[in-house]
């Protein structure tokens, strides 16, 4: 198990610090957009937001990696019969998903809206 879990930790590390860069950043500018608030300073997260859009197949890539990885940890902490690291790993899975289906979209919408706003 320990080894599943160091593969999980080397391939996850410069995944989230591609997250911290440049995927994450811009949803912070979620409750002020959502308030209608649009600001021109806002427009520095267009490099973030473009990025992702750009790099968007290869997070998607790592997410099937980070996964298969997961799943591996998995069936090794089955055949100790550590469950809470296969809560763990259920998690991670979960978190990757809601990445791609809600946190990823949201940052890509994000730059598009304001490039539309900012412009004006």
């Amino acid at each position: 198990m320990g080894e599943a879990a160091k593969m999980v930790a080397k391939i996850l590390h410069p995944h989230f610090v591609k997250e911290e860069e440049y995927a994450m950043p811009p949803l912070g500018l979620l409750p002020l957009l959502a308030e209608g608030k649009v600001t021109p300073d806002m427009k520095d997260v267009l490099a973030m937001t473009d990025k992702l859009k750009a790099e968007l197949s290869q997070m998607l890539t790592e997410h099937r990696e980070i996964v298969a990885a997961l799943q591996e940890l998995i069936a090794a902490a089955k055949k100790e019969n550590k469950m809470k690291y296969v809560s763990f790993a259920d998690k991670l899975i979960l978190h990757a998903q809601t990445e791609e289906k809600v946190y990823y979209p949201t940052t890509i919408l994000i730059g598009e809206y304001l490039k539309q706003k900012v412009r004006k």
